[in-house]
């Protein structure tokens, strides 16, 4: 059963610059595996993602949610996240979007993994309500691809994050289009992400955009929780 997550409406000022901001920066290195000493023949798992999966602002690859979620459970690891990256946004290669695309990445990976993360759509909401269109289009086609490609790994796709006590409404379109989407290829669902680090100042970097190691060890518990929900 899907958990749906909370729902607020509210305003941000300066949404565009904060997008070039999140875009442009690059805390933790960029690494696809925080930890190569994972046993043989461990699930191998999947995460496709923007800097919040990518663990931007965390002291080390292995202090992200991802990676402590995966090292928790023995699982391989394979994070090829990207700063800046939404189901739109910074996704064309002439245009500095990563190349492979990540669900190429994803599907062309072997072995082929047996779990994916979906954790993608916080960029998008700088593209609003401009290319509402394409955005939920390229939801449905990431999602229809994972599902068709790997139909043996498990899909988990959850509510895109945000990093903002202050919410703007293509916070909860862009929540609601993937869901729907999720849904639409009989994925597991993760509602109420987008809270998770609200009202906790002291759980964001330095750079005020993304979560340090207690923000992403924060993330890691309620991941962990809500995993444990799916039996997982």
């Amino acid at each position: 059963m899907r958990t749906r997550g909370r729902r607020a409406f509210g305003t941000v000022a300066g949404l565009g610059a904060v997008g070039l901001l999140l875009a442009a920066c690059a805390g933790a290195p960029a690494s696809d595996q925080a930890d190569d000493a994972v046993p043989a023949g461990a699930p191998v798992v999947a995460f496709y993602g923007d800097s919040y999966t990518l663990g931007t602002g965390a002291s080390s690859p292995e202090r992200r949610w991802s990676s402590i979620i995966a090292a928790d459970r023995g699982w391989d690891e394979f994070n090829p996240s990207v700063n800046g990256l939404g189901f739109v946004n910074n996704r064309d290669p002439d245009i500095g979007g990563p190349e492979p695309d990540l669900v190429e990445a994803i599907v062309a990976h072997e072995p082929a993994p047996d779990l994916v993360f979906v954790t993608m759509g916080l960029n998008d909401n700088f593209s609003m309500p401009s290319r509402a269109d394409d955005i939920r289009a390229a939801i449905d086609a990431d999602l229809a691809r994972l599902s068709a490609e790997l139909p043996e790994a498990r899909l988990i796709v959850v509510e895109p994050f945000w990093y903002t006590d202050e919410r703007p409404a293509s916070v909860e379109e862009i929540i609601g289009w993937v869901e729907d989407g999720a849904e639409r290829v009989d994925a597991d669902w993760i509602g109420g992400a987008s809270h998770w680090i609200e009202g906790h100042p002291e759980w964001m970097a330095a750079d005020g955009l993304h979560p340090n190691d207690d923000g992403y060890a924060e993330m890691a518990r309620r991941m962990d929780a809500e995993l444990r929900a799916l039996g997982l």
